[in-house]
């Protein structure tokens, strides 16, 4: 029997909307076991200590999403959940004392489920062992193992607590990349990296294998390369078809972001806009082109929306250049500076010819106004409150990747001061997580009234992984804006 098997309602109009259902991945073992020498070819810039990432910092998060999401999971138990002889059950998808909410969801418990099912679990077993290039009889050993052992095995990468049999993948945490919800479709991603196929193969899986989905099996969306790809020269990134969910922002019910980044092709922004136009899932596609830089790495690292007149951006991309005259030859002979300049083309269904922005302040504007009917002035949020060096180093440790919890209620790390400060200047309430949960607990705070607040998170191991609570999350459900 499934542990989770109500069939889910899944829509995604907006950034903002009240958020109702999401998925995500605490930090598995797998984290604890990424060496200096991998970190970067598994796409960490640093090593973590799991034990803090997860008492420390992870698990305020959880608990938050709760309080808001699923208050009957937690209300009136904070004390017991937290207490040293619990020793963190409440937060392991393995054990009866698990959490095991419908709203917030544990991408291993749905795992866990569809390998229940031995034909899945003999297919899921076989493409794991391929592209990880396991031996038979490891794979044969894979299929007898209980299916919760088994989806930690194919999260972790061990077998048992010292036995490592493959890689980790540690960038599940950063759940939004599997996936994007475009209203009630499910575009599954193409990653950039190898490191992340497994990923991707998992959550194909689960999408189309899990109960929970089973409404909305027919809009699940995979993008596919160009027909003989790979017969076509070059190995540029652009070249490549690659998409991942952190250049996938839904402004609106008709209008859809797509970056193009350090991590999603050209080519894989055409396809999606392609797979969303034949499916008449949206109207409008605007493609933003970004420097290829690890900086940036995905357009939700140099801003996401706070409300619908309100985002928060990294100033130092947010306007076009100043055309006034230089005397340096290196502003007329600029294969860097063309390479590195900012680019934005709109597309609409019916419309024969494109439009384009300058500037993605103009291009945010437009959808404050146009799209979401704002009739207040846009207003933005700058990382670092706009000041040199703060703002590029706040936007390395995701000043600008926030996840509404709904309109003008946003999570972001505690370390980011001088981009508290610019909240502070611009009207939002500063809250610690620790002091907001216990003040939920005690009902002196309802989380459904609350407006205009950045609610600051523990960040000091989470920060290393380079992703905010953005990138932490795959919503499947938000109310509509009224």
């Amino acid at each position: 029997m499934t542990l989770l098997s109500n069939k889910l309602n899944i829509n995604v109009t907006s950034e903002i909307g009240t958020l109702k259902a999401l998925l995500i991945h605490s930090p598995d073992s797998g984290l604890g076991k990424v060496v200096p020498s991998k970190a970067q070819d598994w796409l960490f810039e640093d090593i973590v200590h799991l034990d803090t990432m997860r008492s420390n910092e992870y698990d305020y998060y959880i608990k938050l999403l709760l309080y808001f999401l699923d208050a009957d999971k937690i209300k009136g138990r904070l004390a017991q959940i937290d207490a040293v002889e619990s020793d963190r059950t409440f937060y392991k998808p393995d054990h009866e004392d698990f959490y095991a909410s419908d709203r917030v969801i544990e991408i291993q418990t749905l795992l866990a489920d569809i390998l229940q099912d031995s034909v899945i679990r003999e297919k899921l077993t076989a493409s794991v062992c391929a592209i990880e290039s396991c031996n038979y009889r490891l794979q044969e050993k894979l299929n007898k193992i209980s299916p919760v052992e088994l989806a930690k095995i194919f999260i972790s990468g061990a077998l048992d607590k010292d036995n490592m049999i493959f890689a980790p993948i540690p960038n599940l945490i950063f759940s939004r990349d599997i996936g994007i919800t475009i209203n009630n479709h499910i575009l599954i991603n193409k990653p950039a990296k190898k490191a992340r196929s497994r990923e991707t193969l998992l959550a194909r899986y689960i999408l189309f294998n899990h109960p929970i989905f089973e409404n909305h099996r027919n809009n699940i969306l995979e993008i596919a390369d160009p027909i003989q790809h790979f017969l076509r020269p070059g190995k540029d990134q652009d070249e490549k078809t690659t998409l991942e969910g952190g250049d996938v922002m839904v402004v609106s019910p008709n209008h859809v972001i797509i970056g193009c980044s350090e991590r999603t092709s050209l080519s894989g922004a055409q396809q999606a806009l392609k797979l969303l136009f034949d499916h008449k899932v949206i109207e409008k596609v605007t493609i933003l082109k970004i420097p290829h830089k690890r900086d940036y790495m995905h357009i939700d690292t140099v801003f996401t929306q706070v409300k619908r007149d309100t985002w928060v951006i990294l100033g130092s991309l947010a306007k076009n250049e100043s055309k006034k005259e230089s005397q340096d030859p290196i502003n007329y002979f600029g294969e860097k500076k063309q390479k590195d300049k900012v680019e934005i083309v709109q597309f609409t269904v019916g419309k024969s010819k494109p439009r384009t922005f300058d500037s993605i302040e103009s291009l945010l504007d437009d959808v404050s106004v146009n799209d979401l009917k704002s009739n207040t002035k846009t207003k933005f949020i700058y990382s670092g409150n706009n000041t040199f060096p703060f703002d590029a180093r706040e936007q390395w440790t995701d000043s600008c990747n926030l996840l509404a919890l709904r309109e003008g209620v946003v999570l972001g790390y505690d370390r980011n001061d001088k981009t508290v400060d610019a909240f502070k200047q611009n009207g939002f309430k500063i809250v610690k997580v620790a002091d907001l949960l216990q003040d939920m607990e005690n009902g002196t705070i309802n989380p459904q009234e609350m407006q205009d607040t950045l609610i600051l998170m523990p960040s000091s191991e989470l920060s290393r992984a380079r992703g905010g609570f953005h990138c932490m999350s795959l919503p499947l459900l938000r109310d509509e804006l009224v």
